[in-house]
Formats: structure tokens, sequence, C-alpha cells
């Protein structure tokens, strides 16, 4: 059991995973993996899921639990027997219980021991990085943009001062 979040970026059974990605890149490689559906799963967000409504979820091995404190989040996680457990990161959930931070984030390497264990956002701030300090993996992924650059002509090069082959040579003093 795997989830591969792009080509030659595999996620395996026994890590903790720190991943910051866009939102439609983890919905993708979570709905792409037909896999998933046979293992149990367990979904874990906190007051509010920016990425829930996008995720298949006909498999009946599909579990959702929301912890609304860092206490229930630390109960859900202590509870998990899940082969893969997704955690969405809420900071919301640590205002207040920064005390929570350490215990939790040794729950989240306590469960990989059994579970692939992923602990997710799409923006990453303090309470993230804390979280993610004793992961296995901490992966970014960023969108590419295309880029388009300028096309130079010899008018533009004229007009920079720069010699025709591009390049301009340092004198030494």
């Amino acid at each position: 059991m795997h989830i591969e979040l792009r080509k030659g970026l595999t996620l395996r059974p026994g890590t903790f995973n720190a991943v910051i990605a866009p939102e439609k890149e983890i919905v993708t490689a979570i709905n792409s993996n037909a896999d998933l559906q046979r293992f149990l799963f367990l979904y874990i967000s906190g007051n509010y899921s920016r990425i829930l409504s996008g995720i298949n979820r006909q498999s009946k091995n599909f579990d959702v639990r929301r912890g609304f404190t860092a206490h229930q989040l630390f109960t859900i996680l202590r509870e998990a027997g899940h082969t893969v457990v997704f955690v969405e990161h809420d900071p919301s959930l640590f205002d207040g219980a920064a005390a929570m931070l350490e215990p939790i984030a040794s729950a989240l390497k306590e469960a990989a021991r059994e579970s692939l264990v992923i602990l997710y956002t799409p923006v990453a701030d303090r309470t993230f990085s804390t979280l993610g300090r004793n992961a296995d993996h901490y992966i970014e992924i960023v969108p590419v943009e295309e880029t388009r650059y300028p096309i130079r002509t010899s008018r533009t090069v004229r007009q920079c001062g720069l010699r025709p082959s591009g390049q301009r040579t340092l004198e030494v003093s």
C-alpha cells in the first residue's frame, strides 16, 4: 500500500510524512489511488476542511473523524488503527493549547509505526512545523507555473548596452 503524490514521490506504510502541497494536488493523489479503497483510511480534520468535499469517499473503509480541540485530536490519534491516517492540519486547534503540540507530534510518530501517516497543509505555519519536526519525510510540493521569458532581439540588446553575444566583460583596474 502506498500513495504516489507525484511521479517518483511515493509515501509508504510505516512512515510519518509532513506534506505541504496545493489542495488540488493532494486531492488528485488520494482520488487517483484505487488501492486506497481496499485499506482502512482515516481522515482527520479540525474545525473545517478544505479538501474533504473533493475526496472520493465511495469506499466503506473510509472513516472521517473531526477533532474540535487539540485534546480530541490527540485522542483520535491514540485510538487510530487504520492503514492510512490522513490529518488535515488546523492551526486553530492549538489556540490556547500550545502544550499539546509535543504530545500530538509524538502521537503522530507513534501511529506511523503501524500506519502510513500524513500530516497535510496547503500552507505551512509555526504549529505545522512543530508537529512535522518528528516526521520521517518533510515534503513541500510547489506548483509549477509556466514562465514566459521575453525574447531578446538585437535591438533590445543594444538598448541594454550588452554586446551581441549577450555578455559583458568586467575590467580589472
